[in-house]
């Protein structure tokens, strides 16, 4: 009997590579998977069992799903070959940002004694061997689009992450990164010209998320071109935009809010006065009597299922968000309340559904976790006065 070249596929690389994500009864228990990681400690602190999640993913290799253009029969390769250093964590933007996550730890609980595991873990990754075929990969011209632009915004948050360090280790891991880097910039310089229209979604191509990821950067490694091109698209895109229905979401399968996303970017982007006249205009049912009950958290009715568990990190994107207007608006505005009260809603929420239960969930959520606990996208990033 001869197989399909997709068949093909699907068998080199994994059962899950052919769908969005393991269903229910294909999921293996994390008990079942091979173990990645030496024994650790138990947890003490929030951040930790974070990173615990983050070791488990980092160098398992299946389940996996790929995003990955065949040019030929040659291109056909395991997951580990083709992304020799993100290849765990079940897709490549995962990968990226689990080591963002063990980063970010190393920064906010240096005394953690989870620290040996981790640089172990990231110097076993952050090596000029796999980073030169994480580089052959992004090459090609009919990959100008990998991962653009969630997994590449991750990939410049992970930078930025390193850059600010004087650790002579961090300091070691960004220059080996900088060659994917320039890479990735060079490609987003050339792709926010012809970029038209914004991408409103609620999951992986929205564009609001990608570019407040992309702005920090910029403004970390001292990169006014990107931040001036970042800059005048998103203007150019958002400034006009009001009423954004709130009340629509969240969509089935979100894990990001369309307008808060828009929101938590533009503040970004204007001044604090211009922000709080915009914000009106855009979000002018916000509430000013300190309730948090005005924004529902997404409901998940199956953690296992791929899909329906986005709507964990829903509520953990909508309090970073959350948290990151009202930081942008006076003390004495009356909306702050009733935002930071709906953020500590979702945030309680959130945090409650990251857990090793579903491989679905545990691959990705802690660093959506971590990203808001350690307000990363508001110590990464100023409003402009």
């Amino acid at each position: 009997m001869k197989l399909g070249l997709g068949v093909l596929i699907c068998v080199a690389m994994g059962l899950a590579a052919c769908g969005e994500a393991p269903t229910p009864s294909e999921e293996p228990a994390l008990e079942e998977m091979t173990d990645t990681q030496p024994d650790l400690p138990e947890p003490t602190t929030t951040q930790e069992r974070f990173a615990r999640l983050a070791l488990d993913c980092i160098h398992r290799p299946y389940p996996n799903k790929i995003s990955h253009v065949l040019e030929s029969d040659a291109d056909i390769a395991t997951p580990q070959e083709m992304t020799p250093v993100f290849y765990g964590c079940f897709d490549w933007h995962s990968s990226v940002h689990g080591h963002w996550l063990l980063v970010r730890t190393l920064k906010t609980q240096g005394d953690t004694a989870y620290r040996a595991p981790i640089i172990a873990a990231l110097n076993e990754s952050f090596t000029a061997e796999k980073m030169a075929g994480e580089i052959a990969y992004y090459t090609p011209d009919h990959r100008a689009g990998f991962e653009r632009p969630y997994g590449i915004a991750w990939y410049l948050q992970l930078v930025a992450e390193l850059d600010e360090s004087e650790d002579p280790q961090l300091s070691e891991w960004r220059e080996t990164l900088r060659p994917l880097e320039e890479m990735i910039v060079a490609r987003v310089k050339a792709w926010l010209p012809k970029l038209s229209y914004p991408v409103r979604l609620g999951t992986h191509n929205q564009t609001a998320f990608a570019f407040g990821l992309m702005l920090d950067y910029a403004r970390q490694v001292g990169d006014t071109e990107l931040e001036t091109a970042l800059i005048a698209k998103s203007v150019a895109f958002h400034l006009q935009d009001t009423h954004c229905p709130l009340n629509y979401e969240p969509s089935g399968e979100d894990f990001l809010s369309p307008c808060l996303m828009e929101a938590d970017l533009m503040r970004r982007v204007l001044p604090r006065a211009e922000y709080a006249s915009w914000l009106t205009d855009f979000l002018p049912d916000l509430p000013t009597d300190g309730s948090g009950d005005w924004l529902a958290p997404g409901i998940v009715l199956d953690p296992s299922d791929g899909k329906l568990v986005h709507l964990d990190g829903v509520n953990l994107s909508r309090a970073w968000a959350l948290e990151g207007i009202a930081a942008a608006l006076e003390e004495t505005d009356p909306r702050r309340a009733s935002l930071l009260a709906a953020a500590e809603l979702h945030t309680e929420t959130g945090i409650a559904a990251v857990s090793d239960a579903h491989y679905s969930g545990s691959h990705w959520l802690a660093s959506f976790a971590t990203y808001l606990t350690t307000q990363r996208g508001i110590t990464g990033a100023g409003t402009p006065e």
